[in-house]
């Protein structure tokens, strides 16, 4: 079989839900009202609730417009749980299409019963629907199909349902046919094959070592030469690593059924458990050893391998799950990271050779001017470049430096502190900020066409500039992820990925807003409603007719219709038009309710707006009607009291401390300021800058468990830490967020600096963006996977009951 690799783990869990079975259209195939109970179940919400987004998510709605303006219609579904819905809404019906196809293709055979209908009807998962179609999936002729047109069935079927027929009277071909009939009947157990999948997963292990020869070039992998643990225990992380190590060729990986190993002649539960299925035991009559013999070969030759690839995809969906989690996690606070706002900004891409490049940006992002410095070696024409700077910062009146955090950073950080020190007044302040992503953005399409006449490596600089200013605004342009603060996301799927990191997108957008008449291309396409095209004829016509005046403007867009008008509105802002609502998160469908509103205060619009005394006075219950109910009411005069608020935190930056510039210059026990750079399922990396992040690793997060480390930090967060440990040699720091830690005395010490090594995936980027301090740390060994569970061997439960007193009849091991 072969799942999904796009799905849930789920998909490659055996189903053990015995629900009542699902009815069924006149096509065969599971009803929308059945999809809607499971989905209400699993997300323990009313069927009333999940029926009416579906209707709204099938009619084109989007998740954010149904978030925020159809609360009365889903009974106050949030984001997260749309999203959600929507996921199992289209895993659901993918299921649904895939036992309509079986149904078919067993009925074209002429094999469906009602029996098997039923069965096919009740399966709840892809990997459950799989396992039931496998007997019938057309495939190319086995063993076992040629054992049957040799007349070989009746030899299976006697001896299985006689073990007192004699195996002796048969010829050697006889019984090999039978064997091989059995092996593919105990392997084309849908039941069987779920539990045993259930079975493995539970009591079995992966198992690594190094390929002869390859321990000097795989040194990276140097934690999985000798390693093993539990399915049930292997982080994300670590699955990926050791996924990676096997396909670099440095890692041979085992998975193995158990932690326990057998004694010699012992037979294994899950020999045990085809035996018990099939009624198979030793009582010492003249076919039991030949049957048993037979159960031991499906097992090791045939349910034990494809069981193998089962759970290998189990491990690597699981895995890709959590890592697209904690991309997606990390890339809505680095969205939704404060925007230092309208104000002029130079950018500083940083580099040695081929000097510093830099950009100037005027309040709204236009770039006035560029240049190319060489103040570092091997020029060093520090004063010429200061000279520079300064009549830049003058000329244009620049009120923040953005500096580049990739090679040459703190050289840079230390030129503009000089350039600083020399401004009598109105001195601009400076900030290293990530250019995570600032090479991709600078050769792709778009970077062409908005910056045609400008040289690829001055486009840098402009991105860094314009992401101080909004990051949201700037990070749109880059393919999510190509921003690199993710954990393994070359490793993991690009469907998967892709869906998950677009939707993080499409919703940072929509709940900040976007200011249509200056929004660029990119940014308008994540607007709820609007396709690239749209985007481009509204960016044509403002440029064609100049700014909007109104919302109701929009509708004049070629192809933005009345439906993309309904779901893009409220998220558009226009600022200094015709109509202060506009400015505002209230729906033009909802003006009406503002109004009356206004009705009932006796006041104009424009002293209503912020005015905190007035609003609070209002009851939202007075002003709901048949269409807009209290959720939508309550929602317009809190967006009243502060319209077209930005729900992004106050700018703040960090302080890097001064004469600590690289790994060298740390000593354990300092206390620095930083800025946590990504977050991964093990800890946290913060910038301190030194040109390589440190690791807090969860353990050193709080006094107090924490079982998530964003339950303490998130990206973007400025943090002070203490310097546990430094490896200069291996480049690696531990930090702690308790500043009363001693250095090298924590607990978890060996694993803190195990952990350092999955900075390798957690920050690696694409080919051409080195630069960026993740970037930078691809070079580390990938090693603080910890190895937590490995080398263990861990005592499997026992069976009970009646499956123990069978198993032990059969004279079968545990």
């Amino acid at each position: 079989m072969s799942p999904d690799v796009t799905t849930a783990p789920e998909t490659v869990s055996a189903e053990s839900d015995t629900a009542v079975p699902p009815p069924a259209t006149s096509a065969g195939v599971v009803s929308q009202a059945s999809v809607n109970r499971r989905i209400a179940d699993e997300l323990a919400v009313r069927e009333s609730q999940v029926r009416a987004a579906v209707e709204l998510l099938d009619a084109g709605s989007t998740v954010p417009f149904i978030a925020r303006y159809r609360k009365e219609v889903t009974g106050g579904l949030d984001d997260a749980q749309l999203r959600l819905l929507d996921e199992r809404l289209h895993y659901l019906r993918e299921l649904d299409e895939r036992r309509g196809a079986i149904l078919e293709s067993i009925r074209g055979q002429g094999k469906l019963d009602d029996a098997l209908h039923q069965q096919i009807m009740l399966a709840e998962t892809k990997a459950r629907l799989e396992d039931i179609y496998l007997p019938y999936k057309p495939k190319r002729r086995t063993k076992a199909q040629i054992a049957r047109e040799a007349g070989h069935e009746p030899v299976a079927d006697a001896l299985i349902n006689d073990p007192t027929t004699d195996p002796a009277q048969y010829n050697a071909e006889q019984l090999d046919g039978a064997r091989a009939i059995l092996v593919e009947r105990f392997a084309e157990d849908a039941d069987l094959v779920g539990e045993l999948r259930e079975l493995m997963w539970n009591r079995g292990q992966i198992r690594s070592t190094v390929r002869p020869g390859k321990e000097e070039a795989g040194a990276k992998f140097a934690d999985y030469f000798e390693f093993d643990e539990p399915f049930t225990k292997l982080p994300s992380h670590r699955i990926l690593a050791l996924l990676r190590g096997e396909k670099e060729d440095v890692l041979s990986l085992h998975l193995e059924p158990d932690t326990e190993e057998l004694e010699p002649g012992e037979r294994s539960i899950y020999e045990g458990r085809i035996a018990i299925k099939f009624g198979i035991a030793d009582k010492g009559r003249a076919a039991d050893t030949w049957l048993l013999d037979t159960v031991r070969w499906a097992w090791r030759t045939k349910l034990q391998v494809s069981l193998g690839i089962d759970t290998r995809m189990r491990l690597r969906q699981a895995a890709e799950k959590d890592a697209v989690d904690v991309f997606a996690a990390n890339l809505r606070d680095l969205l939704l990271a404060a925007p230092a706002g309208t104000r002029t900004t130079m950018g500083l891409d940083p580099g040695y050779r081929t000097g510093v490049k830099v950009a100037v940006v005027d309040a709204t992002g236009k770039v006035v001017a560029t240049e190319v410095i060489y103040p570092h070696k091997p020029q060093g024409q520090t004063e010429k470049s200061l000279a520079v700077l300064g009549a830049l910062v003058a000329r244009f009146g620049v009120e923040l430096i953005a500096i580049g955090n990739g090679t040459a950073s703190r050289e840079t950080d230390a030129l503009a502190a000089e350039l600083i020190s020399r401004i009598p007044e109105n001195k601009p302040t400076k900030i290293v900020v990530s250019e995570a992503g600032a090479s991709v953005y600078s050769a792709s399409a778009y970077a062409t066409q908005e910056l045609p006449d400008m040289d690829v490596s001055l486009r840098g600089a402009v991105s860094i500039a314009r992401r101080l200013q909004d990051p949201l605004a700037e990070l749109v342009k880059i393919d999510p992820k190509s921003i690199g603060v993710g954990q393994y996301q070359h490793d993991v799927s690009e469907t998967l990925l892709a869906r998950s990191l677009g939707a993080v997108v499409e919703d940072a957008v929509n709940a900040v807003g976007v200011d249509v008449n200056t929004a660029s291309v990119p940014l308008l396409s994540r607007v709820s409603g609007i396709a690239g095209s749209v985007a481009e004829s509204i960016v044509a016509h403002r440029d064609q007719h100049g700014p909007f005046r109104s919302r109701t403007a929009l509708l004049e867009v070629p192809r933005l219709g009345p439906k993309a008008f309904e779901q893009c509105a409220g998220f558009l802002r226009i600022r200094g038009g015709d109509d202060p609502l506009d400015t505002s998160a209230v729906h033009p469908e909802a003006y009406p309710v503002v109004r009356r509103i206004m009705e009932s205060t006796g006041r104009d619009i424009t002293e209503v707006i912020g005015n905190t005394t007035v609003l609070r006075s209002l009851r939202p219950d007075e002003f709901t009607d048949e269409r807009f109910g209290l959720p939508t009411v309550t929602d317009i005069i809190t967006e009243l009291e502060k319209p077209g608020r930005d729900p992004r935190p106050e700018f703040k930056t960090a302080e890097f401390a001064a004469g600590v510039e690289k790994v060298a210059d740390l000593e354990p026990g300092m206390v620095l300021e930083g800025v946590v750079t990504n977050v991964a399922a093990f800890g946290a990396f913060v910038d301190v800058g030194v040109h390589q992040d440190g690791l807090v690793h969860v353990s050193a997060m709080s006094h107090n468990f924490v079982k998530d480390p964003r339950e303490v930090v998130n990206t973007g967060d400025v943090v002070k830490v203490k310097v546990l440990e430094v490896d200069v040699a291996r480049q690696r720091i531990g930090l702690s967020l308790r500043l009363d830690d001693e250095p090298g005395a924590t607990a978890k010490g060996e694993n803190r600096q195990r952990g350092q090594g999955d900075r390798k995936g957690g920050g690696e980027r694409q080919n051409g963006q080195g630069k960026n301090q993740q970037g930078r740390n691809q070079g580390q060994r990938n090693q603080g996977q910890g190895r937590g569970g490995g080398n263990q061997r861990r005592n499997a439960p026992a069976p009970t009951g009646s499956m123990a007193d069978a198993l032990r009849r059969a004279g079968f091991g545990q």
